[in-house]
């Protein structure tokens, strides 16, 4: 009898799933400065965040020789946006390519099998697989037919990523996967699964919470194992995803049940120290991780409105430095309330080229 286990083939420039313990796709926490500050800390792998595929069509790509990324860029047309001498393009999405690019998966939002292949191949050459998403409850999402709409939607689904298998990850040498959620029943989210898998993949993500469930809502594993089987049937890489807290119970859990990967989202948000084994030293001080992400945030000229979002998700809100950096109006500012010296000068000309006025009476971005 032959024993082998079937598995979907891994292109050259792709990577395989099975084993890794990984950033999450979050909005404006998984920006570029958060996922290299991931990747700083062990994080395998780093999902960027939903990028819809209509913003990414027409950008405008260049290499950044100041932050050493590559920059999709497009004008804003809210006029609001343009008053003034000079129109400050928008970022749409940026990565580093001497940092990242290997272990970058690019997730795109979509309901075309064709703005969905036309977006990807703008990004593929730099990024080691393409994530549709299947999972996204939000109304900005579903109401365009989009993230958790797909599962209702299952031949579209599989069209777009059949589509993108052929498309782009045979001709760019990288993998296809898809992040999904649980159906109503175990019946149906194995006919899903099943599906699925035959289009090509190389890698599933589960969320193991429905379409009405919400983060603060226990994650529901009771059709995790059904789902790792099937997915080990078929020879794609199963990744679970869902109220993991740190790299010691990913590892745990991917043994429990039977995953190949573990997604890490909102542990890793409030202090991404979450993807070091408790030998590694586990959770690193909030301060520490703080100056390192600062550290990354000025080096890449990071959008200062994300920043300061990012900081106050890793500095401890009942703490007084928390207000002094949260009201601050730009780098210099926010170097000053920490005590970070040594990124002072960095950061005066960060503020410059992001066009930050460093008066203490300036308004906030």
């Amino acid at each position: 009898m032959n024993s082998s286990v079937k598995r979907v083939p891994i292109p050259k420039n792709g990577v395989d799933y099975r084993g890794k313990v990984v950033l999450a796709p979050m909005v404006r926490s998984g920006e570029l400065p958060s996922r290299l500050l991931a990747l700083h800390y062990g994080a395998d792998l780093v999902w960027g965040p939903e990028t819809i595929d209509k913003s990414m069509i027409g950008t405008t790509k260049r290499t950044n020789p100041v932050s050493s990324t590559i920059d999709y860029t497009r004008t804003p047309t809210n006029s609001s946006r343009t008053q003034g001498s000079a129109t400050r393009e928008s970022y749409i999405y940026r990565l580093h390519p001497a940092r990242e690019s290997r272990r970058l998966i690019f997730q795109i939002g979509t309901s075309s099998p064709s703005t969905a292949v036309e977006a990807a191949k703008l990004v593929a050459p730099h990024v080691a697989g393409i994530d549709v998403n299947a999972g996204c409850p939000k109304p900005f999402s579903t109401s365009g037919g989009m993230g958790a709409a797909l599962l209702q939607k299952p031949d579209q689904l599989a069209s777009i990523l059949s589509a993108l298998v052929k498309e782009v990850g045979e001709v760019f040498e990288i993998g296809i996967s898809v992040k999904i959620r649980l159906l109503e029943t175990a019946e149906k989210t194995e006919a899903l699964v099943r599906k699925l898998c035959g289009t090509g993949i190389t890698g599933l993500t589960i969320h193991c919470r429905t379409t009405p469930m919400r983060p603060r809502e226990r994650a529901i594993r009771d059709q995790l194992q059904m789902i790792t089987d099937v997915c080990r049937i078929e020879g794609v890489a199963c990744v679970m995803n869902g109220d993991v807290k740190n790299r010691d119970e990913a590892l745990q859990l991917m043994r429990e049940f039977g995953a190949d990967g573990a997604m890490i989202a909102s542990a890793a948000e409030a202090n991404p120290s979450s993807f070091r084994t408790s030998e590694e030293g586990g959770l690193s001080a909030w301060r520490e991780v703080v100056h390192e992400y600062m550290k990354i945030a000025v080096e890449v000229d990071n959008k200062w409105g994300n920043t300061k979002f990012t900081l106050s998700q890793l500095i401890p809100g009942k703490l007084e430095i928390y207000r002094d950096v949260t009201g601050s109006k730009n780098y210099i500012g926010v170097c000053e309330a920490l005590g970070l010296e040594h990124l002072c000068h960095q950061a005066r000309e960060v503020d410059a080229r992001l066009g930050l006025s460093t008066s203490r009476d300036a308004t906030a971005v």
